[in-house]
């Protein structure tokens, strides 16, 4: 019988060998096993809406299966540390049936920074949108356009057909079934929604409509963002934050020829953009196992000459103006992102609901913050 004994040099060579395997980042199902410590991201958590009182969003909100939550409020000065706005800050977290992701948190600032992206258009860079599926897409259609005629201020388009999974042959009008949605875009001075209902297919995981609610909606399903293309920008959020991405578009896309993206985005015709999706490391590129909470990246070609308003959507300002990602072990991701381009990165402190959060600007230049 053989007895196998170790040179001392191979001994340290196996210590390295696991030494390194210990400092590796491995990913099971959503996990990351960093120096043994556990970490995870997951979907976008919520969307940050400034505001200067909240009743009225609330009302709204609730309309669409949301109910209030958690309450929290900071000082000026600690308000300042976390979002870089100096001004009292009164928080409320609505929540939308179990979900873990897709919540608002409308924020109430004494003194807000300004009024907003308002009723902006699409086709901007800093805008920021909240897509929730619905049931009746037709009575919200209803509903704006009764705003409308009463005057109230509103930018909408009006509910498109497309089809999000082209199928691989056309299929029999009337006699063959159609996968496709419609979509609408309404845009209110505090809110920026696109909303679509399915026809056609189901996907079991991307979605929750609340079917007790007065319009029959999920809570917010992805998160949007518009850019100038860049691909280090872009990638910041597979490298930096980990996330799965779970499509993109290989190149530009004239856009103009479908006439859901040409309505919504109010496209021109040398316009080109393509998309990039992200979604938490426990989704799946398979649409059928793919779980909502999507960061949807709209980027487009430098010669589209696009209008930049960053600074009108980021904490402080009025409306759509900060997304969240809820973590596990934040100090990890502070290292990481300290470590990235992202800029301003501020501290890890406690947030107006006593939890660890900290805050920085990406290097596509939007304003994002880490909550554990």
């Amino acid at each position: 019988m053989n007895t196998f004994k170790l040179t001392q040099r191979g001994d340290v060579l196996i210590r390295i060998a696991i030494a390194f395997c210990v400092l590796s980042i491995l990913f099971l199902g959503g996990t990351i096993v960093l120096m043994g410590q556990e970490t995870s991201i997951g979907g976008v958590y919520e969307v940050g809406i400034g505001a200067k009182d909240e009743v009225a969003l609330i009302a709204y909100f609730e309309r669409f299966g949301y109910r209030v939550g958690k309450e929290g409020v900071l000082d000026e000065a600690s308000a300042e540390q976390l979002y870089g706005v100096r001004s009292k800050l009164r928080s409320i977290r609505l929540y939308h049936q179990d979900s873990d992701h897709g919540l608002i948190r409308i924020m109430v600032w004494d003194k807000p920074s300004n009024d907003g992206l308002g009723l902006t258009g699409m086709k901007v860079i800093g805008n920021r949108w909240g897509a929730m599926m619905t049931a009746d897409i037709y009575n919200i259609q209803n509903h704006v356009e009764e705003a409308i005629a009463q005057g109230y201020p509103i930018y909408y388009v009006s509910p498109q057909r497309a089809e999000i999974y082209k199928p691989e042959k056309r299929p029999v009008p009337f006699l063959e079934n159609y996968p496709a949605i419609r979509e609408m875009c309404l845009i209110q001075p505090l809110t920026r929604q696109i909303i679509f209902q399915r026809f056609g297919y189901t996907l079991p995981n991307y979605g929750k409509i609340n079917y007790e609610s007065f319009f029959k909606s999920s809570q917010i399903t992805h998160l949007g963002i518009v850019m100038e293309y860049n691909p280090e920008h872009i990638e910041f959020y597979g490298d930096v934050l980990g996330l799965l991405k779970v499509r993109e578009s290989k190149s530009y896309e004239s856009g103009y020829e479908d006439a859901s993206a040409r309505a919504i985005f109010d496209l021109e015709k040398h316009q080109r953009y393509g998309t990039t999706d992200f979604d938490n490391p426990s989704s799946s590129k398979d649409p059928m196992k793919a779980v909502s909470g999507r960061l949807k990246i709209i980027w487009f070609s430098p010669e589209s000459n696009l209008e930049e308003k960053l600074d009108r959507s980021k904490p402080g300002s009025l409306g759509y103006s900060l997304y969240t990602y809820r973590v596990k072990n934040i100090e990890e991701y502070h290292r990481r992102v300290k470590n990235s381009k992202a800029q301003n990165v501020t501290a890890i402190r406690k947030n107006e609901f006593n939890e660890k959060s900290f805050s920085f600007i990406a290097p596509d230049g939007y304003f994002w913050t880490l909550i554990e």
